[in-house]
């Protein structure tokens, strides 16, 4: 059976009252549950016929159902508490947590010692000693040592001990600068015509010495005494002496370090 009811905000059936609640389209608190009741009553008494009980336990779960949603409504809930309590709570749930971690680590001690304990009472100790007459004679460690020794042992453990030095003599460091190349070039080139860079590096071995030339050849350019060229690509750099005499300032060119 389906029970009318009437509001100030709602006019129909109860359980069309519940679901408009339930989807948020109503407020509950908007709502007087008491004169629903009464209305229910009412009815009841209006009617003729014998009372279902499967329709009033219908209309007391809804009744319930409102009234459960009403008071969570009206009674004070989380969001209603001060931040201050809450946190309180929180402090106290930590000091509750940290107390059941103790007990966890005295727990897990406990039962180490019962395995000690358990492992133990399967070993049986030795109650026969070493026969009567037995006599153990440790070695004597200073036996056939003199006293000349054992000086000649101390001075070798208080004598300075020497510092460990790292010998570079075997190292072989090439003293080559560019300032010194550039006046060897200019003895070499002045004069002469153009001459590639393979022909002038062809009796050097070491490569140090090479790049050494190629920026020495690069200072001699940059300060107009040589030319440099390529007739195509990935050819001969060919070298060409362009200045009066061999003198060079030897103060424009730059110090390379490493």
């Amino acid at each position: 059976m389906t029970y009318v009811v009437t509001t100030p905000s709602f006019s129909g059936p109860v359980e069309v009252l519940l679901q408009l609640i339930s989807s948020h389209e109503l407020d509950v608190v908007d709502i007087p549950l008491a004169p629903l009741v009464d209305q229910f009553v009412e009815s009841l008494k209006n009617r003729r016929e014998d009372l279902s009980t499967d329709d009033i336990s219908e209309f007391l779960l809804i009744g319930a159902i409102l009234l459960e949603m009403k008071s969570q409504r009206l009674l004070p809930g989380r969001d209603d508490t001060e931040p201050d309590e809450e946190f309180i709570g929180w402090e106290e749930r930590d000091v509750l947590l940290a107390r059941l971690l103790e007990l966890r680590t005295y727990a897990g001690a406990a039962d180490a010692f019962v395995a000690l304990f358990e492992r133990a009472a399967r070993s049986y100790p030795r109650l026969a000693g070493l026969n009567e007459g037995f006599v153990v004679t440790p070695p004597d460690l200073l036996a056939g040592v003199t006293t000349a020794q054992l000086a000649l042992a101390y001075l070798r453990g208080i004598e300075e001990k020497p510092v460990p030095v790292v010998r570079l003599n075997h190292v072989t460091v090439d003293a080559v600068t560019v300032a010194e190349t550039v006046i060897v070039l200019a003895e070499h080139l002045a004069g002469r015509g153009p001459l590639s860079f393979r022909d002038l590096t062809r009796d050097l071995r070491t490569r140090i010495e090479i790049i050494v030339h190629f920026l020495a050849l690069l200072e001699l350019c940059k300060l107009g005494h040589v030319e440099l060229g390529q007739g195509e690509t990935f050819g001969d750099v060919e070298v060409t002496w362009v200045a009066k005499d061999e003198t060079v300032d030897l103060g424009r060119v730059d110090v390379y370090e490493g």
